[in-house]
């Protein structure tokens, strides 16, 4: 129930044993690497840095070109490579760094191609705009100004230059108009050419080359603007046509790279581990020392495993945090049991902190506490069945691609579960009762229908979850006791405001509450009764800051001032005991609220689904589509919502009295690394 036990190891191998040591640290991916210094600050400085074959940022570097071009064709080299340790082999870097740029080289020539197309389309496009926003080109022609992106012009040139003219046009955005025929073969053709403005001068240069004489043509010749756009619109597609078969080339080389690419990603990926393990290492001009974290049922695996590449020629030793004869003043790394079942759960405590080393692991509490507070939330069997769907089809398709969000799915399995429970507590089956409740029925107490039993109107709903509040605020107290026994702080097992003391006094408030609402509202309970309740936590509470004065104060004497700061320190914390654990209590309201409004919510659908009623009474297509979409929005609507006050109270009610995060998580270097 506890965070792993871990061990610290420091081991002194032999520099010629380097290689073999790394992969095997690599191989087993159970050591987490620290510096010699969290293990003796004066070997430190005795030592020096044993450098890496290879720079680790110019390794990354080349890994993350590889993702690059493989990312181009959806490709993700983490997902498609198994890494092992028996495929490390020498590693030229600078081959890799020359393969990359060639590869590089291509497709840069390929995006150079559709960069020039692409402005050659924008062009013809700006053209074809301009085109059409006026229907008579002779105007265009005899008004250039009205044109203020394009250029019109009308000449001739010989019949036979006309074909030349037009390749030589390609490379330009433009559009030649034939606007006559020859009348023989040496003739002259008159031709009309549209093209931007800012081009004038580089197409004036090319029709001197072909013979062009700018001409005048008949007014009916230059009606309309329909051939111009026509001709645009072929062009415009036999360049997007372009695009696309260059486009596939790129993926066409890519693809046919792909498996190089993988073999070079995992290589690289490798050495990049290795490198990574080397790094934390230090050594003389003979050996080689490194230390680390692993978990205490490992050590007898990592030690066997350090013997064998050496050849029992390493000298290793073992140290245990809880052991005050070898224990280290190195930060512990947290490491959580692997909850399978629970991964769903042991997410959101890690998405909120990892608890400190040594302290109760509180995925199996958060479980209980989540599923409980989100089952009186939305306490509908048949809505809950519909999120249990979801998440069962959610998990295999999200499985290989986004793992996060697969634990998201399994999350909606769960809390459909605890949903489908509560629902039939309740009686209620996307809001009807198909069966009696088996403890009270939540929709009939909302509708203001009076019920027999202990849980007849909503001020009872409110008492419950008042009464549901108050457990788990006792229960995360008692989980604060048992952390604190099994770290030895006896002070604050007694001080703390989620100590004995802290709690003695939530549990007189917890009395005069109940005492007070059996009394109507209008008595509490006897003064000298309250006075020995509150009088004496609050006066052994005043012993604290004397106390922590006392063992801090490193010669300091005492003073009228250290005196003054104590009374109000000690005033400040018993403000904070009672507005926290009053605050703390009524938040608890919210799982009732909740589960209030999504009764109120299905009894507002089923109204609206009432007013399409036929003659007979029975619904119409259209109550049945408000139905079906009604109770979808109330299940996204009102499961968001559970789902996120569920948490909430968990982070901020729960984890407040026990919890004690710590900064630092067991990562070790192995082949499944994803950093």
């Amino acid at each position: 129930m506890f965070t792993e036990p871990m061990r610290q190891l420091v081991a002194v191998v032999l520099e010629s044993e380097t290689e073999s040591v790394t992969q095997a640290l690599l191989k087993l991916g159970a050591l987490h690497l620290t510096s010699v210094a969290a293990a003796d600050p004066e070997v430190e400085a005795q030592v020096k840095r044993v450098p890496p074959p290879a720079p680790e940022e110019s390794i990354v570097e080349c890994r993350k070109r590889i993702d690059g071009f493989l990312d181009m064709i959806g490709v993700q080299a983490f997902q498609q490579c198994e890494l092992t340790i028996d495929d490390l082999a020498p590693l030229d870097l600078d081959q890799v760094t020359q393969k990359l740029d060639s590869l590089a080289a291509e497709l840069h020539s390929l995006r150079e191609e559709q960069q020039e197309i692409q402005k050659k389309i924008l062009k013809l496009g700006d053209i074809r705009r301009q085109l059409e926003l006026f229907g008579d080109l002779g105007k265009g022609l005899q008004a250039r100004s009205h044109y203020s992106f394009l250029s019109i012009q009308a000449g001739s040139l010989p019949a036979t230059m006309e074909e030349a003219l037009q390749k030589e046009l390609l490379q330009t955005p433009s559009v030649l108009i034939r606007l006559s025929e020859a009348a023989d073969e040496g003739a002259r053709v008159n031709l009309l050419l549209i093209s931007m403005k800012k081009d004038e001068t580089l197409i004036s240069k090319l029709l001197g080359r072909f013979q062009w004489e700018k001409t005048d043509l008949p007014k009916e010749k230059l009606t309309g603007q329909e051939g111009a756009v026509q001709q645009l619109a072929l062009r415009l597609s036999a360049l997007r046509h372009d695009q696309e078969v260059l486009s596939g080339r790129a993926d066409d080389l890519l693809r046919g790279r792909q498996e190089d690419l993988l073999r070079l990603w995992q290589h690289l990926r490798l050495h990049e581990l290795c490198t990574r393990i080397r790094s934390s290492f230090r050594g003389t001009s003979k050996t080689v020392i490194l230390t680390g974290w692993v978990p205490a049922r490992g050590t007898s695996a990592l030690e066997a495993e350090i013997k064998r590449v050496t050849q029992n020629r390493c000298h290793l030793e073992w140290h245990n945090p809880d052991d005050p004869a070898t224990s280290t003043t190195a930060e512990v790394p947290v490491h959580l049991h692997t909850w399978d079942l629970l991964r769903p759960f042991q997410m959101l405590v890690r998405n909120f902190s990892l608890p400190e080393y040594g302290s109760l692991d509180p995925t199996p509490f958060v479980t209980i506490a989540y599923l409980v507070m989100f089952g009186l939330m939305f306490g509908d069997a048949g809505h809950g069945a519909v999120l249990m769907l979801l998440g069962a089809l959610g998990v295999p398709f999200f499985s290989g691609r986004r793992p996060k969000i697969a634990d998201l799915m399994r999350l909606m399995i769960w809390c459909g579960g605890a949903a489908v429970l509560a629902g039939i507590l309740f009686g209620a089956y996307f809001g009807l009762q198909w069966f009696p409740p088996l403890w009270f029925d939540y929709h009939g107490i909302v509708a203001g229908h009076e019920q027999a039993g202990a849980i007849r109107n909503i001020y009872d709903i409110l008492r419950v979850t008042i009464i549901f509040g108050i457990g788990i605020i006792s229960l995360g107290l008692a989980l604060n006791w048992i952390n604190l026994i099994a770290k030895r702080r006896w002070q604050r097992l007694i001080f703390d405001k989620a100590g004995l003391i802290g709690a003695w006094l939530y549990g007189c408030g917890i009395y005069t509450g109940f005492y007070f609402a059996e009394q109507n509202f209008r008595a509490f309970p006897p003064p000298l009764l309250l006075g020995a309740l509150f009088g004496i936590p609050i006066l052994l509470l005043g012993l604290n800051p004397v106390l922590h004065f006392l063992e801090h104060r490193n010669g300091e004497r005492l003073t009228i001032t250290a005196l003054l700061g104590m009374g109000v320190e000690w005033m400040v914390e018993i403000l904070e005991i009672f507005a926290g654990y009053l605050a703390n209590t009524l938040s608890f309201m919210r799982v009732a609220g909740l589960g209030i409004a999504h009764v109120c919510l299905v009894i507002a659908v089923f109204s609206m689904a009432d007013m399409f009623t036929d003659a007979s009474g029975a619904y119409t297509l259209m109550a049945y589509v408000l139905l079906v979409l009604g109770h979808g929005g109330i299940i996204l609507l009102e499961g968001l919502s559970a789902g996120i006050q569920s948490l909430r109270l968990n982070y901020y009610e729960f984890f407040s009295k026990y919890f004690v995060t710590s900064t630092l998580a067991y990562s070790p270097v192995s082949l499944k690394s994803e950093d």
